[in-house]
């Protein structure tokens, strides 16, 4: 059933973290635009792990998807997503504030603001997963 609209929802996930992140830019200072796989180049475990979480948001939003049978681990799974996008937007948050700090010299991108925007897919996505379950838990107790 991949029709439902929490598979929409899990595929606009996807479709953020996989794709979005990768063309619009994290942070812009005034020499370089710094997108998410420039942060595979430098020499911070903090910078490195920025795209790792977001590939890992979208693996597990896409896996998701799949698993329209098994409603429980689908909702165990859009939370794992939920708690890996919270880290990604601390990590975001700590280094959007020991980014030098002038205006003229660097800007914050439209990049840092994917996390909360896939946060609030995953909820919208679990509340119709939950939605779902308690849809098939109504129809089982009346059989």
């Amino acid at each position: 059933m991949i029709q439902r609209i929490q598979s929409i929802y899990l595929l606009l996930v996807g479709i953020i973290s996989g794709g979005l992140t990768f063309v619009f830019n994290l942070w812009s200072t005034a020499a370089t635009k710094i997108y998410s796989l420039d942060l595979l180049a430098t020499n911070s475990v903090v910078e490195k792990i920025v795209p790792v979480l977001f590939f890992i948001s979208a693996l597990l939003a896409i896996i998701t998807i799949f698993l329209f049978k098994n409603r429980k681990l689908q909702f165990v799974l859009g939370r794992l997503n939920i708690l890996t996008n919270l880290f990604l937007l601390g990590v975001l948050v700590y280094l959007s504030l020991t980014l030098s700090g002038e205006a003229s010299v660097s800007e914050k991108g439209i990049g840092m603001f994917f996390p909360v925007i896939i946060i609030v897919l995953l909820v919208l996505a679990n509340k119709a997963i939950k939605k779902d379950e308690d849809l098939v838990k109504s129809v089982d107790r009346l059989r």
